[in-house]
């Protein structure tokens, strides 16, 4: 039986209104803050507050030690948790620890110099997905021991006996709880490289993993270079150089670690491919990877083109690069930003030009002092090219033969080969004609839009077709909405470019929308994107010309310029309203060109799913006018006003 819209209304009021307290909001969601796959992520929470205390300096030993029963133990020898009174909750500091979601002594840098506990929720979300959790603290002459169960507290904390007072240290004993986890059973292999890579970016933590089921324990400590982790890890292949270059530098804003070599003979043994942000496993990369990419690629080519190495006509891209690169890179920074709880993706802004340049510069140096190593990583290179240029002979982009004509005003590019074609969805025909004039014709190609496209949330694909906008996007990629399909696909990358501007945002709002609601399978393929343009252009002197991408980044940039000695009367800005403000040169640096560009990367992971269709229904469903009106009293004073 269907409820009238009389109905509906007079039973949604103020008691419909949910208020999820204390670590409730963890249990109801665990997707959300963790990997639900296994218990892997509940542990390396665990273990990488006792790493931050070794990067701090006070601890100098981890053990981890997989029980019987199933539950994991970690202990460390740092300063151990507080337990003395909160001055405002008053409630011992260590409750607030593990009950209280954004509580945590990492949001600023008096406690941890680098840390990659950021949120304050790790082990909190740890204790609420536990069906037992017991913590022992040796902190100033005392022992002192908390338990809690389902994350409510079962033993207060209390003094258990005494100790040394420099007998220090924290051990964190936890039951993973069976309803929210795929499997109970953890990840070992998985844990134990992460457990060595952590002891190779601390040098001198010991780190011990006992698995109580076999008997085993291992033990890691290094006080070697990069070079030498990554050289370990392969044992048959040829690697060049043989010695993979490495170097630790210091920045600015950062300490960059990094070790890079190509792979000239696998003989069955896979790439390399690691990178870390304050000792978190970045397992997706983000920011910091993208920059050694761009650095790598950039000193490549400028030394083959001093060597003049490269045939004519050929261009390396950065795949080219990349096809054969082995590297582990590791970045400590303050305040890093990551996509999402898990920390698998670094999405800090200012990252990527800063690893870009500083790699870039050193990288270059190498090469010109090893010019006989510079030649065979180069020739290694160009084969890639070669072999990429070949297949793209061979495949062909696939025309839409007997299927709709391609769209006029579609610009299309010259390749044939859709694993390197990129299309990109313009806002309005005059920021599509600066596009136009500032892509690489080889291989971009431009749709300009004219305005907003329909709303196609609650839509058919075929009704969604009748707008001329959605079917000049639908032909131009080759795929019809609603379809699994992927084989019509005429690009690798279909790239959302629109205004910084609230109409900019809202026109790539409905793109995103078309893309979950018509083209899921597009999305999870993950060939759709969303480019940056940058709101503000910094000019200082003759030779200073950057761009920031919002008012955080043009903080960060402005800071580092005058700590290098330029007066703020002489750093310029400019800010852009539109993308039609820029010229052609601007648009190309900052927007399209792969070196310097910046993309976000459209995901419709499976455990978010249904987070996602609830927020995009709250956005633009019909039905949810109320709803909208609603979030907007609750959150419209934080809005900010722009000139």
């Amino acid at each position: 039986m269907q409820r009238t819209e009389k109905e509906t209304q007079d039973t949604y009021n103020g008691a419909s209104i949910e208020v999820l307290k204390g670590l409730e909001p963890v249990r109801r969601r665990p997707g959300m803050y963790t990997d639900t796959t296994n218990p892997n992520h509940l542990a390396m929470e665990v273990i990488d507050n006792s790493v931050d205390e070794a990067v701090a300096g006070f601890a100098t030993t981890i053990d981890v030690t997989l029980h019987q029963d199933g539950s994991m133990e970690v202990s460390d020898n740092g300063r151990g948790m507080p337990v003395d009174l909160h001055p405002e909750e008053k409630v011992p500091a260590i409750e607030l620890i593990f009950t209280r979601l954004h509580a945590g002594g990492k949001f600023n840098s008096s406690s941890y110099s680098y840390s990659g506990g950021l949120h304050g929720v790790g082990v909190s979300v740890v204790n609420a997905l536990s069906a037992h959790l017991e913590a022992t603290v040796r902190r100033q002459g005392s022992i002192y021991h908390i338990a809690y169960a389902k994350g409510e507290l079962v033993t207060p904390l209390e003094t258990v006996g005494s100790c040394a007072k420099k007998d220090t240290g924290t051990t964190v004993r936890f039951t993973p709880d069976a309803p929210y986890f795929d499997t109970l059973t953890f990840d070992l292999r998985a844990l134990r490289h992460a457990l060595k890579a952590k002891a190779v970016l601390c040098r001198g933590l010991v780190i011990t993993f006992t698995d109580e089921h076999t008997g085993q324990s291992e033990r890691w400590c290094f006080d070697g270079s990069l070079a030498d982790y990554l050289k370990s890890q392969f044992t048959k292949a040829q690697l060049l150089p043989e010695a993979p270059f490495a170097e630790n530098l210091k920045a600015e804003e950062l300490e960059l670690e990094w070790a890079v070599s190509w792979v000239t003979e696998a003989q069955g043994e896979s790439a390399v491919a690691e990178s870390y942000v304050n000792l978190i496993p970045t397992v997706d990369g983000g920011t910091h990877v993208n920059g050694l990419r761009s650095g790598l690629t950039l000193a490549i080519r400028e030394f083959c083109e001093l060597q003049n190495l490269l045939p004519r006509g050929l261009k390396l891209t950065p795949d080219d690069v990349w096809s054969h690169c082995s590297y582990v890179i590791a970045v400590k920074m303050h305040d890093p930003q990551f996509a999402g709880q898990t920390k698998e993706k670094l999405s800090s802004r200012f990252v990527a030009s800063q690893v870009e340049n500083l790699i870039r510069d050193r990288f270059s140096l190498y090469l010109s002092a090893e010019v006989d190593a510079g030649r065979k990583i180069a020739a290694l290179i160009i084969e890639a090219a070669r072999e990429r240029e070949s297949a793209a002979k061979v495949v062909e982009r696939k025309k839409s033969v007997r299927g709709p004509q391609l769209p006029g005003k579609l610009v299309d590019c010259t390749s044939t080969d859709p694993g390197r074609g990129e299309l990109f969805i313009v806002e309005g025909d005059s920021a599509g004609g600066s596009a136009r004039q500032a892509r690489d014709s080889s291989y971009q190609a431009i749709l300009p839009l004219r305005g907003k496209i329909l709303n196609t949330w609650e839509v058919s694909g075929q009704s969604a077709l009748g707008s001329e906008e959605i079917r000049a996007i639908s032909v131009a990629m080759g795929l019809t909405p609603d379809e699994d399909n992927l084989e019509g696909l005429r690009y690798d990358k279909i790239c959302i470019l629109a205004d910084a501007d609230s109409d900019g945002l809202h026109i790539g709002t409905l793109l995103c929308a078309l893309f979950v609601k018509h083209f899921p399978a597009l999305v999870r393929a993950g060939h759709v994107y969303v480019a940056c343009p940058p709101l503000y252009r910094i000019d200082c002197g003759t030779k200073i010309k950057e761009y920031a991408l919002d008012d955080a980044e043009l903080a960060a940039k402005q800071k580092v310029l005058t700590r290098k000695g330029y007066k703020r009367e002489n750093i310029k800005i400019q800010r852009f309203k539109g993308l039609g403000e820029m010229n052609p040169e601007q648009l190309r640096e900052t927007t399209l060109k792969p070196e310097s560009r910046r993309l976000m990367q459209l995901t419709l992971p499976e455990e978010s799913h249904e987070d996602t269709q609830a927020l995009l229904d709250m956005l633009l469903s019909k039905k949810r006018a109320a709803d909208r009106r609603q979030w907007l009293e609750q959150n419209g004073d934080k809005a900010e006003l722009l000139d």
